[in-house]
């Protein structure tokens, strides 16, 4: 069942070491992270399972001890989801996707100890349906199952956007925050994955896993974070 959620953006910018100069531009991002993590820890789960898109060959679990890396982002930069696993999954051969490495980078950062950590990276065009399902099986995998839901809202907001502007996108990250901000499994549900591939929002497919994660929990919403520096809708929120 699930017990606890936290939503979280994944560009790897969050990482210091990548951002380089810019770092201090989302601090605040990182400082909501931080406390939405805080939360997930207080739940007390049995499992933590992370959630974030991915590309077709990353898709797929991900187990304790997989490794990723930001060489690809210029940075000697090693990170590990949870704990080195006895199963082999701790391998020198980085396969995290960006999204599950960023988060691997935030569970480090803020000490999680406190239950195994698995990934599952899912592609973003996966049908709604499909997500609902998907999260209904993660919450089932123990009494108490907590979710870190990685994911962008649209890279349209601006002139300067990975993917220029887009009149609707405003519109679009405006519902997506709302839901998110209040546990809104329904509105979640009802997304439009056609628009957010147009939109280009990364995160889409991750939310409706949590919706489908959570139907039933009778989780309470709180909004942490809602902005777009460099055109991208970055949003924080914590269900408990």
């Amino acid at each position: 069942m699930l017990v606890a959620a936290a939503v979280c953006p994944c560009p790897p910018l969050l990482v210091p070491d990548v951002a380089a100069g810019a770092a201090p531009e989302l601090d605040a991002a990182r400082a909501a992270c931080t406390d939405a993590l805080g939360l997930l820890a207080a739940s007390r789960p049995d499992l933590l399972v992370v959630v974030g898109p991915a590309e077709q060959s990353a898709r797929g679990p991900h187990p304790e001890g997989t490794r990723g890396s930001f060489a690809g982002f210029g940075v000697d930069l090693a990170v590990r989801l949870g704990r080195e696993s006895a199963a082999g999954a701790d391998t020198a051969d980085p396969r995290l996707p960006a999204s599950l490495a960023v988060a691997a980078w935030l569970l480090e950062r803020t000490g999680w100890s406190d239950a195994p950590v698995e990934g599952l990276g899912v592609g973003e065009p996966l049908e709604a349906e499909r997500c609902v399902r998907t999260g209904a099986q993660l919450a089932a995998r123990a009494e108490r199952v907590a979710l870190l839901v990685m994911g962008d809202a649209s890279a349209c907001r601006t002139l300067k956007a990975p993917g220029y502007l887009d009149e609707r996108a405003a519109g679009f990250d405006a519902v997506a925050a709302r839901a998110l901000g209040t546990a809104d499994v329904d509105a979640l549900k009802a997304l439009d994955a056609e628009l957010a591939q147009e939109l280009k929002v990364a995160g889409r497919a991750p939310w409706q896993v949590l919706a489908g994660a959570a139907e039933g929990a009778g989780l309470a919403g709180a909004l942490l974070y809602d902005e777009a520096p460099y055109g991208v809708g970055y949003i924080v929120a914590a269900w408990s």
